[in-house]
């Protein structure tokens, strides 16, 4: 099974594993369709800093193709740069969108991290499920027109990997990165 690719090349719809690379450049170019684009993007604003660590996601929908994304913690920021296909009949065949968001780590306000563990006849726990989510100071940006209902929502990142969406070593690389975000929110940066 596959799906079209970015330049009409075909793109097999389960991806490669990112997880075993421990630097960026490497999982960038193992996992993404477009890892040059996303590695040119997240370098200049990195500009030589740490990468303390880092996230990777990517999908297949029917409608616009494949959305790519990347999060860079190097201490004080998360660098965010997502890619994705425009969908057909909004720009030219194999036209696609790159985006870059830097969020300074100081506006995280809370770290939340869910696992959802399954136990074996033998009494073996495994975690099959990995849910995180990055609470910001900044508020939910609403559509124009939508009726608030109660008070405006902070803004949040959220991330998920399951065993069959990435596997063991994607939820245990997605678990370490919140413990990395987490064990830097709150702390005075230097």
């Amino acid at each position: 099974m596959s799906q079209p690719g970015f330049g009409g090349g075909e793109l097999p719809a389960v991806f490669p594993d990112w997880s075993p690379y421990q630097d960026l450049e490497s999982a960038t170019r193992a996992y993404l369709r477009d890892p040059d684009i996303a590695l040119e993007a997240l370098g200049g604003v990195l500009r030589g800093a740490s990468v303390l660590g880092f996230t990777l996601e990517r999908f297949v929908n029917e409608v616009n193709g494949v959305w790519q994304e990347v999060v860079v913690c190097d201490g004080s920021r998360l660098v965010l740069w997502h890619g994705e296909d425009v969908p057909p009949g909004e720009g030219p065949p194999g036209s696609m969108t790159s985006s870059l968001r830097v969020v300074p780590i100081s506006t995280v306000t809370e770290v939340g991290c869910r696992r959802r563990l399954t136990r074996a006849d033998n009494g073996e726990v495994r975690v099959d499920s990995i849910d995180v989510y990055l609470l910001l100071t900044s508020l939910d940006e609403a559509p124009p027109g939508d009726e608030m209902v109660g008070a405006p929502r902070h803004d949040a990142l959220r991330f998920g990997k399951t065993l069959d969406d990435g596997g063991a070593g994607q939820i245990a690389r997605l678990e370490e990165f919140a413990r990395l975000v987490a064990s830097v929110v709150g702390r005075p940066l230097l």
